[in-house]
């Protein structure tokens, strides 16, 4: 195969080099970042040679190429090497709120196991504050202990501009730490103490805008946004031999000012904007707001866009001391708590049982992830009882002005959080959150879903019966433990398809990935979400963790072989993190896949549901050669 010929065919049908913005691979497929869409010719590149499919998805024109893609990537490096010099953002007219979005959610998705542990906190706190006062009348609030408690859970908050300014630093590709001191310097006791006196502020004898940047998010990634432009420039004027000092230095003395002479207050605005549009809507209907997020927040979470809200709740905690954001969205996640609940009770399939088990209870505490994609979405009818269930509790909660204190995590620690806005409030907080759990729960058991297959020896032949039908066949193994899942609940086109040969999928219960076989690894992908394995008997198969996780750039993957390295049956490969995917917004559903079933004449699978690694998922045989 004549990998150049096909990088040049692909380069031209994707509107040539000056219509690419940026291109990166992953283990299937090409990523391109495309300045106009309309250029590239869809049909043309799925009539070239090695192209499996072509998938637009993400803000990315995605061709995929299967395990020849790394093949076909070197290829065409050397091709853009003077295009892709300097990188960009996506220009393309049609998706600037996706740009946005996507843009926030990679800002806060690393801040948010930090801001969850922190609105935890509160919740222990004030839980511990409720039982002192009202069964022992101890004030805890005086106590040096409570003191520090406290403090460690509100410091995330008091100092987001520097967790932020480090953050925003990474996605816009700039200093990190010449970020975190712009942060800093906003949030500095001197200039917290300059905004609040009486006299004018000024710099170099410009009015400084009087503005309390403590707790802010707009102020501080709008000057990174610039920050990253102004060292771009500085790098590419300033000579080498000085740009260790000047850069930096240069960089603050320019961003400082500018930050708190213009660009702070234009976050101001643009934060107070936004409360003032929440509120406005809030104020027309509280109880159709309330529904409205009650409603969709696990329908965002599904594809990450949830992220993109979080700034609103925090913003408004730091500017009017309260947030119902969290409020409403507490009803989504007792709704998902309910419904798999309500698949706890009613399925016999026992593994989703015990998916669903331990799913109601991390989603009471405010984690939904393992309720929305290990039951309630792939069975559809109980998510949909969620969504109803949780836009009524959301509405019951809009209608009686429920509200916290604090951008707390919303599940059972953190209902004390809630308590502070008056018994009305709290009332409707404790009502809408049941008729969510419960109206889910109940919606789910008297409605009802379609079950998955029973597990046992009446729905499906065991191993020993099926060995004796395909005795001369060979046998894959899986690689991990959990739930077989059907293709078509993948988000995903190509492996839904099975484009890239015959695929089986399986939602993890386990974090760990074995080999099914033995074999040796023939490609492991840098970020480690994906492996490829040639198999003594024949098969070539590529596990493939996660949808999309090319994205996570190897945070939480850790692998145990090299390319090339020999493995046997069982031994472990990786180790991934669940629940890292799974708050980055990413599906963990672990993709196995047998690339060469074209050299298959016969191949099948399990009937199995419930996954271990000693569960034969295929079983084929492969070509006789003439």
């Amino acid at each position: 195969m004549d990998y150049q010929a096909i990088a040049k065919e692909i380069l031209k049908d994707v509107g040539g080099k000056d219509n690419i913005v940026d291109v990166t691979h992953c283990y299937t497929r090409l990523r391109f970042v495309l300045k106009d869409t309309k250029q590239a010719n869809k049909e043309a590149l799925l009539q070239t040679e090695g192209v499996i499919s072509v998938v637009e998805s993400g803000g990315q024109y995605q061709v995929v190429l299967g395990n020849k893609v790394a093949h076909v990537y070197n290829a065409l490096e050397p091709l853009l090497a003077q295009q892709l010099t300097t990188k960009t953002s996506t220009k393309e007219k049609n998706s600037l709120g996706n740009r946005i979005l996507n843009t926030v959610a990679a800002i806060f998705t690393p801040v948010v196991p930090a801001i969850a542990a922190s609105g935890m906190l509160k919740g222990i706190l004030a839980i511990a504050v409720m039982v002192a006062n009202n069964f022992y009348q101890v004030d805890l609030k005086p106590l040096n202990t409570y003191i520090i408690l406290s403090a460690a859970s509100d410091a995330l908050f008091y100092f987001m501009p520097v967790i932020l300014g480090y953050s925003a630093a990474k996605v816009f590709k700039t200093n990190e730490y010449i970020a975190m001191v712009i942060g800093a310097t906003l949030c500095y006791p001197t200039i917290v103490s300059l905004m609040t006196e009486k006299s004018a502020v000024t710099l170099f004898g410009l009015h400084v805008t009087k503005a309390n940047y403590v707790s802010t998010v707009i102020p501080i990634i709008l000057a990174i946004f610039i920050l990253a432009y102004v060292q771009r420039f500085l790098e590419k004027v300033i000579p080498e031999v000085l740009k260790i000092i000047m850069v930096p230095t240069l960089s603050l003395l320019l961003m400082i000012p500018a930050t708190l002479l213009l660009f702070g207050p234009i976050g101001i605005y643009l934060g107070d904007g936004v409360n003032w549009l929440y509120y406005y809507i809030m104020n027309l209907s509280p109880i159709l707001l309330g529904g409205f997020i009650g409603g969709i927040w696990c329908v965002l979470v599904i594809f990450g866009a949830h992220r993109g809200l979080v700034p609103i709740g925090i913003n408004d905690v730091a500017r009017t001391g309260r947030q119902n954001l969290l409020a409403f969205a507490g009803a989504a996640n007792f709704s998902q708590a309910g419904a798999a609940f309500g698949v706890f009770v009613r399925t016999k399939n026992k593994g989703l049982k015990a998916i669903a088990a331990s799913a109601t209870v991390t989603a009471l505490f405010g984690i939904t992830e393992p309720a929305i994609y290990g039951a309630n979405l792939r069975l559809k009818k109980p998510m949909i009882y969620a969504v109803a269930s949780g836009a009524a509790g959301g509405a019951l909660m809009g209608w009686g002005g429920s509200y916290g204190t604090a951008f707390a995590n919303q599940g059972l620690l953190t209902i004390p959080v809630y308590a502070e806005a008056g018994t009305k409030a709290f009332i409707c907080y404790l009502l809408g959150c049941g008729i969510a759990f419960f109206g889910a729960f109940l919606l789910t058991i008297f409605l009802g879903f379609n079950d998955l297959p029973l597990d046992d020896s009446r729905q499906e032949p065991s191993l020993k019966t099926e060995a004796t039908t395909v005795k001369e066949k060979q046998r894959i193994q899986a690689p991990v433990q959990g739930q077989l899942v059907s293709l078509d609940q993948i988000n995903d086109e190509v492996f839904a398809s099975q484009q890239m040969g015959k695929t089986l999928a399986i939602y993890p219960t386990e974090e760990q990935i074995v080999s099914p076989g033995n074999g040796q690894v023939t490609a492991l992908y840098p970020t480690h979400h994906a492996i490829g394995l040639m198999l003594d008997n024949g098969a070539e198969i590529l596990l493939h963790i996660g949808i999309n996780t090319v994205e996570l750039k190897g945070r939480g993957f850790e692998t145990f072989v090299k390319a090339g390295e020999r493995v046997r049956l069982g031994q472990k490969l990786l180790s991934f993190d669940k629940q890292i995917i799974q708050a980055a917004g990413y599906d963990p559903t672990v993709l196995v896949i047998v690339t060469n079933t074209a050299e298959m004449a016969i191949i099948e699978t399990t009937k199995q549901t419930e996954i271990t690694p000693q569960t034969n998922l295929f079983f084929m045989q492969v070509k006789e050669q003439n």
